[in-house]
């Protein structure tokens, strides 16, 4: 008997973990009418592991611009919190072909000639979040917010076990477990499979389905070496926007190399706001059908 078990990414806090997981059902639910298919398992079998607050609690409830300039503020002073956001800027610049005249053209005329570049530098990290969001549609925010999630996930146990363990509880181990995972949701659903892996704990993965990830992107990669494919996943299934600006990369061999390779599809045509909602991603066609197919 199979379970689906959904792992849902950032801007969750304050919301009731019922109604989030019905939203995430229902827009399966649409993406699956697109095939003329309905639920293949009762939704007593669909788990919702919920950790938003914990996340929340990091920049004390501020919205998600003021959080943003609070985490880039904030990086000024953690030397390991700078390094990483400096790494992601700067594949964000290369990403997007940014000059170095273009987050000129951001500071003030009096600046330019003399600042000094570098997440050490407030004003030169206001200027290249501007040149990004010309880019990316306003995306410098939610960068901004990832590069905190990650690098607080990442770099501290305490608060990696919290969200972790509750994950796991979602897990059982005497059924296969389906993984959908969202954003940030996918880092932890990855960093808790391998986990499991190291620990000899023997889960039953049939689908990994990751949907929007910033796994791809290299600064995020280089924290989780050596990467591997878990060995609980028979297949990992990858879907983005191209538009979407946490998913900077695909998960393919130049950007996520593991055996077995993963599949992508990077033709998600997300329809939210920033490209990167996830009811944009389960209300896909194509994406429903893989985990309905996991599932039957």
């Amino acid at each position: 008997m199979k379970q689906l078990v959904f792992i849902h990414g950032r801007s969750q806090a304050g919301k009731d973990a019922a109604t989030l997981k019905a939203t995430w059902i229902d827009a399966w639910k649409k993406g699956l009418a697109k095939s003329g298919l309905e639920l293949p398992i009762p939704e007593e079998r669909i788990r919702f592991p919920y950790y938003g607050d914990t996340l929340q609690q990091m920049v004390d409830g501020a919205s998600a611009e003021e959080a943003a300039k609070i985490i880039v503020r904030g990086a000024q002073d953690d030397t390991a919190a700078q390094a990483f956001l400096s790494a992601m800027l700067q594949e964000y610049i290369d990403a997007a072909n940014i000059s170095d005249e273009e987050i000129e053209q951001e500071l003030d005329p009096a600046d330019a000639a003399v600042i000094e570049r570098g997440p050490q530098n407030w004003r030169w990290v206001q200027a290249v979040l501007r040149a990004i969001d010309k880019h990316t549609d306003g995306g410098s925010a939610m960068i901004a917010l990832l590069t905190n999630d990650v690098h607080q996930y990442l770099s501290k146990p305490n608060l990696r076990a919290h969200i972790e363990d509750g994950v796991l509880q979602a897990m059982d181990l005497a059924r296969e477990n389906v993984v959908v995972a969202h954003s940030l949701g996918t880092v932890v659903g990855y960093t808790l499979l391998r986990r499991l892996e190291k620990e000899g704990q023997a889960w039953r993965v049939p689908l990994l389905v990751t949907l929007g990830s910033p796994l791809g992107i290299r600064a995020l990669r280089g924290k989780l070496r050596p990467i591997g494919h878990p060995a609980s996943v028979t297949a990992w299934f990858n879907a983005y926007d191209p538009n979407d600006v946490v998913s900077l990369n695909p998960l393919d061999k130049d950007n996520f190399a593991i055996t077995p390779a993963i599949e992508n599809k990077g033709d998600v045509d997300n329809w939210t706001d920033n490209q990167h909602g996830i009811i944009g991603y389960l209300d896909d066609k194509v994406v429903a059908k893989r985990i309905y197919d996991a599932l039957v």
